[in-house]
């Protein structure tokens, strides 16, 4: 088995191979109850409190279908443009592991739901790449594993290990890519593109909330290189479970610099899979790759075949809510924005966040400009995405109403929303308690311009004899006194009046 970590560097491995991707994806959908049981999928529960004989595979407990499964995995076929099968079965896939307790997986082999699709994904430019989709079939999870005693968690070293049967029988969707090629050098962000896209798809669709830091949805990473000019393609790899967009992308060119370096070194690629390492961004062998028939198929004797009518595929595809890409493309036209600002948007994960926020009263320029700034560096400064500050979009909405009507201005609303965020309130609360109204009444605004003229007299002078820039002095002294709480325009417009100055 390779074990080697020797690497070349990624220039050199692309300058010999072409990389070749195929990506796996599971993703966990949000029923209510298992695959083939009415057990629970609630988080967070007791270790095997949510089990039945069916999801534990007792002798005689019989399998039935969960329809929201079947209806969800045909709305992810809908909208990755595949064709739905007009019928097809499940079959056992058969293979030995404790957290499996049937000592087989209810999956579906050579007859799934949803079949020849695809997934156009956005590159970091802008740039539009086509990921052809092989399938996407339904299956159950598998409990889950905890290794005791080890220094890493893992089986090795474990002294005892423990299993929780909760997660075994919770619905998946399989999605598998067809062989990903001519991406070239852009191969690992292809990945990382397609994932994020497929995410957004699935969350779009509701089918499941898709974090992958939960387990929700998780990428298997299979990569294989061929040298310049071959058809045939290498010796894949597969990197099991990365559950993180980064982290997709750096499996990806990390097992593209060790192919390299196993093959320019005259040494063999097995057929394997890997485990991916977050703290060093490597990954390590796992066990020699099982081919499909060492699996054992068969159909699967204790569930009916799934036959979709024709009119209730077409009424799911009605149904369909509007897919992210054109969803960008719409807002994109209307915000007139560019492609770059767009990305920018998605990468702090503000897109949802922002059109919460104009649903709720603001107009897009204020929106983008509030959650892309002040609130995108309070979730900087704290480490916290921009969905988990304590504010909500109709807050920040109130506080760009609070701006338009002259209640507050740029300096006072951040104070409102660094107050709101701080748990001071609404911010409607925040000004009353902190008093931060701009000051509007002319009578207070005059008695402190007359006070600024009187005390900068020489400044006074400057501005009568025509230098109506140095006016800004003054204003500067207003808001001083004020604290900030007047119309620095109209205070400009004040002193212009009282030293009978016109502007321009």
């Amino acid at each position: 088995m390779t074990t080697t970590t020797d690497l070349v560097s990624y220039e050199d491995a692309l300058a010999s191979y072409d990389p070749v991707m195929g990506l796996e994806v599971h993703v966990e959908l949000g029923t209510k109850t298992k695959m083939f049981c009415g057990c629970s999928t609630e988080l967070g529960q007791d270790a095997n409190t949510q089990t039945c004989p069916v999801c534990l595979g007792l002798p005689g407990a019989l399998p039935v279908v969960n329809a929201i499964g079947v209806e969800s995995a045909i709305k992810i076929g809908l909208a990755l443009n595949c064709e739905i099968a007009e019928w097809c079965r499940f079959a056992r896939k058969n293979y030995f592991y404790p957290d499996m307790p049937k000592n087989f997986q209810t999956s579906q082999y050579d007859e799934p739901i949803a079949f020849n699709g695809y997934l156009d994904v956005q590159l970091e430019d802008g740039e539009t790449f086509r990921v052809e989709i092989e399938r996407a079939h339904m299956e159950e999870d598998t409990g889950k594993s905890t290794h005791v005693g080890g220094a890493t968690g893992r089986i090795h070293g474990a002294s005892h290990s423990l299993l929780d049967y909760n997660r075994a029988g919770i619905p998946l969707i399989e999605i598998v890519t067809k062989p990903i090629e001519g991406a070239g050098e852009r191969a690992p962000e292809v990945a990382k593109a397609y994932v994020r896209e497929l995410r957004e798809v699935i969350k779009a669709l509701g089918v499941s909330e898709a974090r992958m830091e939960m387990g929700q949805m998780r990428c298997d990473v299979n990569l294989s290189l061929r040298p310049h000019g071959r058809e045939k393609f290498g010796t894949r790899s597969e990197t099991k479970n990365v559950n993180s967009l980064r982290s997709v992308q750096r499996a990806a060119r990390f097992e593209i610099q060790r192919h390299a370096a196993v093959l320019n070194g005259g040494g063999t690629i097995i057929q394997e899979t890997r485990h991916f390492h977050e703290d060093t961004g490597s990954t390590t062998s796992g066990r020699v790759k099982e081919e499909a028939e060492d699996y054992r198929y068969f159909p699967e004797p204790d569930l009916v075949p799934v036959a979709p009518s024709r009119a209730w595929v077409e009424e799911i595809r009605a149904a369909l809510p509007e897919l992210p890409l054109v969803r960008r493309n719409r807002l994109l036209a209307e915000w007139g924005i560019s492609g770059t600002e767009m990305q920018a948007i998605l990468n702090a994960g503000a897109l949802d966040l922002i059109v919460a926020t104009i649903e709720a009263g603001a107009d897009a320029a204020s929106a983008r400009k509030w959650w892309m700034g002040e609130l995108a560096r309070s979730a900087n400064e704290s480490g916290s995405a921009l969905d988990e500050l304590a504010i909500t979009p109709e807050q920040v909405a109130r506080v760009t109403e609070l701006v338009t009507k002259g209640d507050l201005n740029d300096k006072l609303a951040r104070q409102v929303i660094e107050g709101v965020l701080a748990g001071e309130g609404t911010p409607d609360e925040v000004v009353d308690k902190r008093g931060l109204k701009v000051v509007s009444d002319e009578g207070a605004l005059g008695a402190a311009v007359d006070e600024a003229i009187a005390g900068n007299p020489g400044i006074a002078d400057k501005i009568r004899s025509g230098k109506v820039a140095a006016a800004g002095a003054l204003v500067g002294a207003v808001m001083k006194a004020t604290r900030g709480q007047a119309d620095a325009a109209r205070v400009k417009e004040l002193i212009l009046e009282k030293l009978g100055v016109t502007e321009g």
